[in-house]
């Protein structure tokens, strides 16, 4: 299938063709091996596609371990490991706090288990901002991304609003999952600079919209809405922007079952909020709570919230039934008790680091880049793009950190991958703008204008 005239390779006003680089006319530049990338590409398919669940077989061999493992291997041998972004070393710290952990948890091998985890995100996260390196292969990363989870969506409206599998097998997780890919396809909607892509991220707009729908998952109806006020707060264009809410909305009435709108007045009624599923929440919250004020610092130690609970529990039950063995189903309330203040300001940080690096007009010169007649809007194509994409991976944020609330999805790798982008977008930006002031000063030293380059 082609690509729309926007999305194509060569053609996409995101992807530089022959960027000005600071080499002088003539030099030869070596080829960067793409290997690291192919590799990046790779593990977000097996990683947020899963093709290990629509074909068993694949299940034989450990896809996304193998992956992570060689991307790790490749950002080493490549030469180009730098841990000194922020979100690398408050990274570390948390690895380093987590293994702490693991001989003093109650349950060993859990922390074992999520400490090897994490450290296979961490892998995967290096891949991403060492090898999307430039603008070129932060869109195709993107578009990748989009392409899975187009998978994903049909996958899950074929399914009854069920994922594939893994840690997107249930509906809750899905409907989070699915919160996080409408602000991409809403931004990409809106940066897009022909028909046919319009249409093309109109049309996963409302696929993603209609798959949190198919849901009917309470907690991804609310995160929805509140991606929802979220995109239109920070869309350039506030009218179009609420046309087409209003058109979701519309959407979502006409196809959307009674049943639907049946579980969703549900929310606040008595027997959710005292004996339902929301009552049975803010009962382990509360235990939650106290294990946290029993352990404020340390916490209980990664993946141990299920196995200490029973001792908090003081005999106490729900509805008769224990609760002991039973996840936070939140997730301040695993982060909270499970790795305590520590984990508090370690993750706090990475979320308020995340959010600096996607206002890319911190990254952006006044000037040449940016218009005289709205100081918000650059004038240069690839920078509106980038633009773009930090209003979309912070949307992203935004949805999964609302949906997150009712659900533990603090290990799941939404999170952290989302991180990765957010700073390799960061670094391709600032990459592409010193190519461009060093091809501007070259070109001006060629035509004798000046005498030396200036200091970027």
């Amino acid at each position: 299938m082609a690509l729309p005239h926007s999305l194509h390779p060569d053609r996409t006003p995101f992807m530089a063709r022959t960027a000005p680089g600071p080499y002088p006319a003539g030099r030869q530049v070596a080829q960067e091996s793409k290997i690291g990338f192919y590799l990046v590409m790779l593990a977000m398919l097996f990683e947020f596609g899963r093709p290990q669940d629509f074909f068993p077989p694949l299940k034989v061999i450990p896809f996304p371990t193998l992956l992570d493992t060689s991307l790790a291997l490749a950002v080493f041998l490549s030469g180009k490991a730098n841990f000194s972004n922020p979100q690398t070393k408050l990274w570390l710290a948390l690895l380093g706090f987590m293994a702490l952990w693991v001989p003093f948890a109650t349950n060993n091998y859990r922390a074992a288990m999520l400490l090897k985890d994490m450290t296979l995100y961490f892998f995967f996260y290096l891949g991403i901002i060492t090898f999307i390196n430039s603008t070129s292969r932060m869109h195709k990363l993107i578009f990748m991304w989009l392409g899975v989870h187009t998978v994903l969506a049909i996958n899950g409206m074929l399914h009854q609003g069920r994922g594939v599998g893994g840690w997107l097998g249930d509906e809750n997780d899905f409907g989070m999952e699915m919160n996080v890919a409408v602000p991409v396809a809403f931004f990409m909607y809106q940066s897009a600079n022909n028909v046919r892509a319009k249409v093309l991220y109109l049309g996963l707009l409302g696929l993603f919209v209609m798959s949190v729908v198919a849901t009917s998952s309470r907690g991804g109806f609310l995160g929805l809405l509140a991606v929802g006020l979220f995109c239109w707060f920070y869309s350039p264009r506030k009218v179009l922007s609420l046309v087409t809410g209003i058109c979701l909305v519309g959407l979502v009435l006409v196809a959307a079952p009674q049943e639907y709108w049946d579980r969703m007045s549900t929310i606040t009624e008595d027997s959710t909020m005292e004996s339902g599923t929301a009552g049975q929440r803010m009962f382990t919250w509360g235990i939650g709570w106290e294990m946290f004020l029993a352990n404020p610092i340390f916490g209980v130690g990664q993946a141990n919230f299920p196995w200490t609970i029973g001792e908090y529990l003081g005999g106490r039950t729900w509805q008769t039934k224990s609760l002991a063995g039973r996840q936070a189903h939140s997730l301040y309330f695993t982060l909270l008790p499970e790795l305590g203040l520590v984990g508090v300001l370690i993750f706090g940080s990475m979320v308020c680091l995340n959010y600096r690096d996607t206002r890319i007009m911190r990254f952006i010169p006044l000037g040449s880049h940016v218009t005289s007649k709205n100081s918000e809007q650059p004038k240069d194509a690839h920078l509106m793009y980038a633009v773009g994409f930090g209003n979309a991976i912070l949307g992203s944020l935004i949805g999964y950190l609302a949906t997150s609330t009712f659900i533990s999805t603090l290990y799941y790798p939404t999170f952290w991958i989302m991180m990765a982008l957010a700073v390799a977008l960061k670094n391709t930006t600032i990459a592409y703008v010193k190519s461009q002031r060093v091809g501007q000063s070259e070109v001006r030293l060629r035509s004798g204008t000046l005498s030396r380059s200036p200091l970027l």
